[in-house]
């Protein structure tokens, strides 16, 4: 699939949603966060937003659930139509049951993962699921700095994942920019949630431009062949 940018719409105007989507029609997915303000301490959206959203963009729509009890939650965000809906691996408590449930309606299955929550354990998951996201800042609000600390965790669910001989992306979320989008690559990322990066630009279509060049430039140098 090669390099992906997923603009954030938690750093948009909600206010004006419809149109700051319409901003980012040059990405290749768009990053809807739902929040419920007890996984994470913050209140965002839900799924009759969310709804909302896939009745106003064909672009795909990547769901990051941030909520207890996905296994409830999570297939009403597959069956209404997400590209991908991905639940933290610390809410769910059956993992593999809850992955085959979304891609039974029709969505590809991910699972999050917190900075402090080590990647090895979910390589027997791998062929449950469609993409692994490392979060790269504590999960819960936008615009936090960057942790160098999870670079390692991003290279090692890519060796992960190059063993499995899968098609299982490598997201990350949190802190992504221009400065940070490099060491992601570098370390085996393909899909990049950026927020402020692409939403606090004049030029949303060039941010997004930037980010997946630099990206592809980190990622070639990188690659062996």
């Amino acid at each position: 699939m090669g390099i992906q940018i997923a603009p954030s719409i938690l750093s948009a105007d909600f206010a004006n949603l419809e149109s700051e989507i319409a901003r980012i029609g040059d990405a290749d997915l768009v990053h809807v966060d739902v929040m419920d303000n007890h996984f994470v301490p913050n209140l965002t959206l839900g799924l009759p937003v969310v709804e909302a959203i896939l009745a106003s963009t064909t672009l795909p729509v990547d769901c990051h659930l941030m909520i207890d009890d996905p296994d409830r939650w999570a297939p009403g965000y597959a069956e209404a139509g997400a590209h991908n809906v991905t639940f933290h691996a610390e809410a769910a408590a059956a993992p593999v049951r809850l992955a085959r449930e979304i891609r039974r309606h029709g969505a590809r299955a991910g699972v999050a993962l917190k900075p402090a929550t080590p990647v090895e354990p979910f390589e027997v998951l791998l062929p449950e699921i469609d993409m692994l996201l490392v979060m790269t800042v504590e999960p819960g609000f936008g615009g936090q700095g960057f942790l160098d600390v999870c670079l390692p965790k991003i290279r090692l669910a890519r060796e992960m994942v190059s063993r499995s001989g899968l098609d299982v992306w490598v997201q990350v979320d949190g802190g992504v920019s221009g400065e940070t989008i490099e060491r992601c690559a570098d370390a085996g990322a393909d899909v990049f949630v950026a927020g402020s990066a692409v939403y606090g630009a004049d030029d949303a279509a060039k941010a997004i431009a930037d980010l997946r060049r630099l990206a592809a430039d980190a990622a070639d140098r990188t690659d062996p062949a």
